[in-house]
């Protein structure tokens, strides 16, 4: 196990696992924490909070010194924060592509946990053949999901709880295979469907659809307009979001919609009726509806609850 405060000696650890995050990231980046462990040959993870100070691209892999692994990545997702730049995001060891950094005041905060293919089959068993398309090496993948609060509850138990006197190694290893489970628990409930090869166009496309779609969230935006931003058929961009997000464009816009209203009347204090009129809805008793849906409870004991 591995702690560290520093830009350099996490470059020691990427080199270590042979993760090349290129030469002018910490250039670029202010590095304020971070904490690794490996578990080598099988497994690795770390947890790092960093600024951007300007704006730069660069090629993401995975690392070379764990076999086929599949590499999960966790963003913004400590303190319970439902944002729309949170994130639940894998991808294989074949699978290269342009990571952009933009500058920012806020700090980003990421989980990583990368574990060889055939050992986390290891684990899944007879479960593996529903998860098929995370071990075929056969083309690139990119899926995304999104939290649920056992995710972040893990997570912020890996990265805020003070570390077990005895056995702090074997609680961490433990620890990043408790949060794949809850990943996997979540991605078990996506429809069954043949995964079809993308194409590192189709998912920069795909990606640039989910933020126009999350980031007007008080109306939505036209079919017609999606498509002109993916530069795909209707029918191709609606399977193509569907196979990356687990769901429909739809859904998705409405889940990222709930998730801004009880933000808002947890964080910002907003009545139910003033959140429900912010993100787009005249009709209050539909508002309630559809928070219910989403949320589990209705808006109304939610305010109570975080009043």
């Amino acid at each position: 196990m591995e702690t560290t405060t520093n830009g350099p000696d996490f470059l020691d650890f990427a080199d270590k696992i042979g993760y090349d995050i290129g030469k002018g990231m910490m250039h670029n980046v202010d590095m304020h924490y971070h904490k690794s462990f490996d578990f080598f040959p099988e497994l690795v993870m770390f947890f790092a909070v960093y600024t951007v100070n300007k704006t730069f691209s660069r090629p993401t892999a995975a690392p070379k010194f764990i076999k086929d692994s599949i590499c999960f990545f966790f963003k913004n997702v400590f303190d319970n924060e439902h944002v729309k730049d949170s994130a639940a995001r894998a991808f294989p060891a074949t699978y290269t592509y342009t990571s952009t950094f933009r500058k920012d005041t806020r700090p980003v905060k990421v989980v990583a946990v990368i574990i060889s293919a055939e050992y986390l089959k290891s684990f899944l068993k007879n479960d593996a053949e529903q998860f098929q398309y995370l071990f075929d090496t056969s083309y690139d993948f990119m899926i995304e999901e999104i939290m649920t609060d056992d995710i972040v509850r893990t997570i912020n138990d890996i990265v805020k709880k003070q570390a077990p006197d005895t056995l702090p190694d074997y609680y961490y290893k433990l620890k990043a295979m408790e949060l794949l489970f809850y990943l996997f628990k979540s991605l078990s409930k996506r429809e069954q469907s043949v995964h079809q090869k993308l194409s590192s166009k189709d998912i920069r496309s795909i990606f640039k659809v989910r933020d126009k779609v999350v980031s007007s969230l008080s109306r939505p935006t036209s079919i017609e307009k999606l498509k002109q931003l993916a530069g795909m058929n209707e029918l191709k961009m609606r399977r193509i979001f569907t196979q990356v997000f687990g769901m429909g464009i739809y859904e998705y816009y409405q889940h990222f919609r709930m998730q801004e209203a009880a933000r808002l009347i947890r964080e910002e204090k907003l009545s139910v009726s003033e959140a429900g009129y912010q993100i787009g809805f005249e009709n209050l008793s539909h508002f309630s509806r559809t928070f219910e849906k989403y949320i589990g409870e209705k808006p109304k004991k939610y305010s109570l609850k975080h009043g």
